[in-house]
Order: structure tokens, then C-alpha cells, then sequence
């Protein structure tokens, strides 16, 4: 064969092979995305799913990777999008969670709840998909349906602390400071360089009544952040409510009672004393519980009087007494 023949045959070998190598199909884009989520790189991952979906415009999967890829890079309202087509194509877990994060993050609380609905009926075991549903449930004032669902978050997830801060918030909301107190011990038994958790649970102990636990916690929470002025508030208040007065003596009346940041503006009221004299005139009325007829006079003793001694009538009745003393020595 001759030389310029063998020539011409490798130069359409190469036109041949050249497309084969570069032609990537929709699939193989799909993979190259997915490993480039696994190593964290959204921006090139973005790339590769628009060159899947370019390929292949049916492509479910690749919609909902890159809707997935877009909430990790904050882009919630192009993710929703994303999710959406996803979605329309055929529903998936991957698309379900995107549309439903996405909606979390764009504050739409109402259709996020129905999204992670439907997302925890089919994947059980994501503690962040219950948490964001839980916290949607606190938005919309349902706060019932918010601890249930809270308590399937720390099932799955028992080692957050603010997890367990929000649930001792949530407590706090609807009165219930024991069950608060509880949440945020377990939250600083989890962490103990939060201050905001410190504030809360110094909180809830003084909602207890125990003011000297609650201002070691304020205490804790300033020591991480000196200028957290709700801390300091706090801390004076529970000092003012924890005072103890020592009375000695007679008491004397008071502005009560004691709450928490002060005292409160009430008015002051006495205590009626009973006065017992030595004698009861008419514009004293007599009162008893035990005799219901009017009440008589008590008797009022006489006063006897006395007129003044007479020096004449003494010295006579000296000098008589001299002369019976002078005759009876006599005998």
C-alpha cells in the first residue's frame, strides 16, 4: 500500500474517533455532576446538570440534582424552579426535599409544611427535614404539632443543642418552664459556649422562682459575651425579684408583691389593729363575733374625793395621844 493510501486511511481513523471521545451523552454529564456534589463543588455541578438537561430536556434526575445544588448555594428561588420541573416530570425523594428546603428558606412556611410532608412520608430518617418542619409549625402558630414533630427531630438527632434551645423556647411560649428548663439542660450539657442558651435557660429558672440558679446562667452567658445586654437585664432583674427582707420589730405595711423585674405599683393596704382601752365610751361601739345584741356600757368606777388635812385637827390629836402614853406609864 502505497504511502499517501496509508495517510488517508489514519486521518479518517482520527476524524472518527475525535467526535466519539468528546460527545458526551446526558448520563454520563448526570454523573459528572453527581461526583462533583459528593466533593462539594455546587458551581461546577450546576454546569454539568444544565449540559444533562441541555442533552436530554426530560431528564427528572438532573433537574432535581440541580435544584439540590442551588439550595447549597443559596439560590432558593432558582431551586424552586428546578424542584418544580423536576416534579412535573415524575416525583422523586431528591425533588421533594429540594422543593421543600427551598420553600423553607424563602419563608413560605405554609407550603413548606405540605412539601416536608410529603417528604418524611417517603425518607424517615432525615433529622434536618423534621427540624424544618417543626420550625415551620412554630411560624404558623401551631405549636402542638411543632414539639410532636420536634420530638421525631431529637430521635433521629439527640446531640444539637440548638435543637434543644429551640424546643426549650418553644416550651417557654406556652407556659411550660419545666419542660423549657429540661430542653435547655440538655442543651448546655451538649454545649457550654453558647450564651443565648444561657440567657434562655437563666430564663426559664427564673420563671420558676429560682433566681439564684438564674443569675448563675446570666452570669455564664455575660462571661461568653460581656455586652449581651439582654443577659444584664435579665440579671437585674432576677436580682430585684430574688431580695430577701429580714424584718425585725414591728412590721409596717408594704407595696406587694414581688415580681419579676420589681415591684409592682399597688396600692397600700393596712392591717386593722385592735385597741383595748380601760374604758369604752358611747363613740366606741364594741364589736364581737360571738353576740350579735347591741353591745351595754361597760361600768365606769367612781372616783371618791378628799378634802385637804386640817394642821390644827393634827397637832390635837398629837397632843392627846401624849397624855394617854404619860398615864398609862404612871401605872
Amino acid at each position: 500500500m502505497q504511502t499517501s493510501a496509508k495517510i488517508g486511511i489514519l486521518v479518517l481513523i482520527v476524524i472518527f474517533l475525535i467526535p466519539a471521545v468528546a460527545a458526551e451523552d446526558a448520563t454520563e454529564w448526570y454523573a459528572k455532576a453527581q461526583n462533583a456534589v459528593a466533593n462539594g463543588d455546587y458551581t461546577d455541578a450546576l454546569t454539568y446538570y444544565n449540559n444533562a438537561i441541555a442533552l436530554n430536556p426530560t431528564y427528572d434526575t438532573a433537574y432535581a440534582g440541580d435544584a439540590a445544588a442551588l439550595n447549597a448555594l443559596g439560590q432558593y428561588s432558582s431551586a424552586l424552579t428546578a424542584a418544580n420541573q423536576a416534579l412535573a416530570i415524575r416525583s422523586s425523594p431528591t425533588a421533594l426535599g429540594a422543593q421543600a428546603d427551598a420553600l423553607f428558606y424563602l419563608g413560605q412556611y405554609n407550603d413548606a409544611i405540605g412539601a416536608y410532608v410529603n417528604y418524611t412520608a417517603i425518607v424517615t430518617n432525615q433529622a434536618n427535614a423534621y427540624c424544618n418542619l417543626a420550625y415551620s409549625y412554630v411560624q404558623v402558630n401551631d405549636s402542638a404539632q411543632a414539639l410532636t414533630t420536634y420530638s421525631q427531630c431529637t430521635n433521629l438527632d439527640p446531640s444539637d443543642p440548638l435543637i434543644w434551645n429551640q424546643i426549650g423556647l418553644l416550651d417557654m411560649s406556652i407556659g411550660r418552664n419545666t419542660d423549657a428548663l429540661n430542653a435547655f439542660n440538655k442543651a448546655t450539657s451538649l454545649t457550654t459556649t453558647n450564651a443565648e442558651i444561657w440567657n434562655n435557660k437563666g430564663e426559664a429558672l427564673a420563671a420558676l422562682g429560682q433566681y439564684q440558679d438564674a443569675i448563675s446562667c446570666f452570669n455564664s452567658a455575660l462571661s461568653l459575651n460581656p455586652i449581651y445586654t439582654l443577659a444584664q437585664e435579665n440579671k437585674a432583674a432576677a436580682r430585684g425579684k430574688g431580695q430577701v427582707v429580714n424584718i425585725t420589730g414591728t412590721p409596717t405595711p408594704t407595696i406587694g408583691p414581688w415580681y419579676l423585674g420589681g415591684v409592682a405599683p399597688t396600692s397600700v393596704t393596712t392591717t386593722p389593729v385592735t385597741v383595748i382601752n380601760a374604758t369604752v365610751t358611747e363613740s366606741q361601739p364594741v364589736q364581737t363575733n360571738l353576740i350579735t345584741e347591741t353591745a351595754t356600757k361597760s361600768p365606769v368606777a367612781t372616783r371618791t374625793t378628799y378634802s385637804p388635812l386640817s394642821p390644827f385637827a393634827a397637832l390635837a390629836g398629837l397632843a392627846a395621844a401624849a397624855v394617854v402614853l404619860a398615864a398609862t406609864g404612871k401605872r
